[in-house]
């Protein structure tokens, strides 16, 4: 099932917690969702090189699917660049990055919807709040952070955001649970909860959270509208690129890609995002900089965006025939 939630300027505020994905009174709505797609069986003795193999001749010499493909190779860590300064991806879509983790904000005429929010207060203040500044955009206006899953990296600045803005902290339950297991640094108190293929709608903006469990149990990726100028573009951002190791995590990583991936393509998916440094997205950001006024380097078309999933998912098959 799939539900909704608009914003109305007060049921926010009137929304009980860990009720966001249930009550229908506030504004829910159900519809259908995408069945979830299973991986495919590995067959015995599948060679997982030729796996790898594909993958890299899928990615060519594109320097987005060639990064993906390499940060998902075996043994792979990303690395730690310093900061860039904050970047309008979109009109309506601001980059604010610590380097080596980055968030998102949507800028809606009602308000701002932050996908992610960093590790911590401190980062939190300096470039979500300072960048948000910066790129003219008000960050007292910011409704909704959310997070794409429970590491501390992506959720640290969340109660910050809450205690001093009145945000809402949105993640699934599942990844509400891993963080009270957990306990990272900095974690937001227990807030709204998700529900696969729900829609946050804040100021005309719908942005759809699909499950993609794997990275972690409840990690999420959004689809959202993006637009410069008068064009008008469809964005995606897988929420948790680094694979789990076991057999079991991995299938369930390799049915969740499988599953987004049909689903970003039915949405006509154009733009890839993430919210680490895995797909030259630094890069492009500068290139973006440099050239404003030149092709976006984020708008991938359609087949490309779909060829970078397909890329994932051959190297995804590469490490489950390993650990099987």
């Amino acid at each position: 099932m799939t539900s909704s939630y608009r914003h109305d300027g007060s049921a926010g505020r009137q929304l009980s917690r860990r009720r966001f994905g249930q009550l229908a009174a506030l504004g829910l709505a159900a519809g259908a969702a995408t069945p979830a797609l299973a991986a495919p069986a590995m067959a015995a003795g599948e060679d997982a090189q030729a796996h790898y193999d594909r993958a890299r001749r899928l990615a060519g010499r594109d320097p987005v699917l060639r990064a993906v493909a390499s940060a998902l190779a075996p043994g792979v860590e990303f690395p730690r660049p310093p900061a860039p300064a904050p970047l309008r991806l979109f009109d309506n879509l601001a980059f604010l990055s610590a380097g080596w983790v980055s968030a998102m904000a949507v800028l809606t005429d009602d308000g701002i919807v932050l996908i992610d929010a960093l590790t911590s207060p401190a980062e939190a203040e300096s470039i979500i709040v300072g960048g948000l500044r910066e790129l003219g955009a008000r960050p007292e206006t910011i409704k909704y952070v959310i997070a794409t899953h429970g590491h501390g990296d992506h959720i640290g600045g969340a109660q910050y955001l809450a205690d001093r803005y009145g945000a809402r902290v949105l993640m699934t339950p599942a990844d509400w649970d891993l963080v009270a297991r957990t306990r990272p640094d900095h974690a937001p108190d227990r807030d709204l909860e998700i529900t696969d293929g729900q829609c946050l709608t804040l100021g005309g903006t719908t942005i759809r959270l699909h499950r993609t469990p794997g990275h972690t149990p409840g990690t999420v990726s959004p689809v959202f509208p993006v637009r410069a100028g008068r064009a008008r573009h469809t964005a995606m951002l897988w929420g948790g690129t680094n694979p789990p190791n076991t057999p079991a995590e991995l299938r369930a990583y390799l049915a969740s890609l499988r599953t987004f991936r049909h689903r970003t393509r039915r949405a006509g998916a154009d733009v890839e995002l993430s919210n680490h440094p895995n797909d030259h997205g630094l890069q492009r950001a500068e290139q973006l900089r440099a050239a404003p006024d030149g092709p976006n380097p984020f708008v991938l078309g359609r087949r490309r965006t779909d060829r970078y999933l397909a890329v994932m998912e051959s190297m995804l098959r590469g490490r489950l025939a390993d650990a099987s």
